[in-house]
């Protein structure tokens, strides 16, 4: 099965997965959207792969649904609800990459057969920790604070264009930050260079790609908050106005 369609399935299978999971556990199924996709895509990113003719780095349709969670957080339930969100991710990458390297320092029994791929993995973690945190603190803070001013300077309309215009420009700093930080040094220039620009090529596709999703997510977090209620809101947010 060529890559490519891979690629695709995967895209459509992830954001299924996390509509379901929005629809059947709401507000604190994108807090766990956030810690699993910050870990699962920071180990995906080391594998690199071949994708319409251009060299790229895994990750990029797991990262591209943490900022869908943000941006549903900040949409319905408020900034300091995304900020959050931000910081939840943080820390629960923080806490795999401790636990992992603890797990590297104990000392193989002779007949395990895990411990060379386990530090396959994630004895390049620490860098790719340092990289990660620095381009998600970056890129997710500019994402939290650039939805909410189109927000306000759309009053609270064109939930596609808000959710488009943050996301793309925070993509460009997290793709940016990451990569230089994470492989430079790793590969030349012209792969360097490759990674950069087709990493954040698909960030855009995923992005572009996620816009029915958001609403779609959206739809669901007012079922659920319908069919359950949900006594952690916000007094004074969003009423789930009929969007454009």
């Amino acid at each position: 099965m060529p890559n490519e369609l891979i690629w695709f399935i995967f895209l459509f299978t992830h954001f299924c997965l996390i509509l379901l999971a929005i629809y059947l556990f709401g507000k604190k199924a994108l807090f766990v959207i956030i810690a699993i996709s910050i870990i699962i895509c920071n180990m995906q990113v080391i594998k690199t792969v071949e994708l319409f003719g251009f060299i790229a780095t895994l990750g990029n349709i797991v990262y591209g649904g943490l900022f869908l969670a943000t941006d549903l957080l900040g949409e319905v339930f408020g900034k300091n609800e995304a900020r959050k969100g931000v910081w939840l991710g943080f820390f629960s990458m923080i806490v795999m990459t401790l636990s992992m390297q603890f797990a590297l320092w104990f000392q193989p029994y002779e007949n395990d057969f895990a411990h060379p791929a386990m530090s396959t993995i994630f004895g390049f973690m620490p860098r790719i920790l340092f990289a990660s945190l620095a381009a998600y603190l970056v890129s997710q803070h500019h994402d939290v604070w650039a939805f909410h001013f189109w927000r306000n300077r759309f009053h609270g309309r064109h939930l596609w264009l808000r959710n488009n215009l943050s996301t793309l420009v925070s993509q460009a700093a997290d793709s940016l930050v990451f990569v230089m930080l994470a492989f430079y040094g790793v590969f030349s220039g012209t792969v360097l260079l490759s990674i950069l620009l087709t990493t954040y090529l698909f960030k855009v596709m995923v992005a572009l790609l996620d816009t029915p999703i958001v609403y779609a997510g959206r739809w669901a977090l007012k079922q659920h908050l319908i069919k359950y209620g949900n006594p952690n809101r916000m007094a004074g947010d969003y009423d789930f106005p009929d969007e454009r």
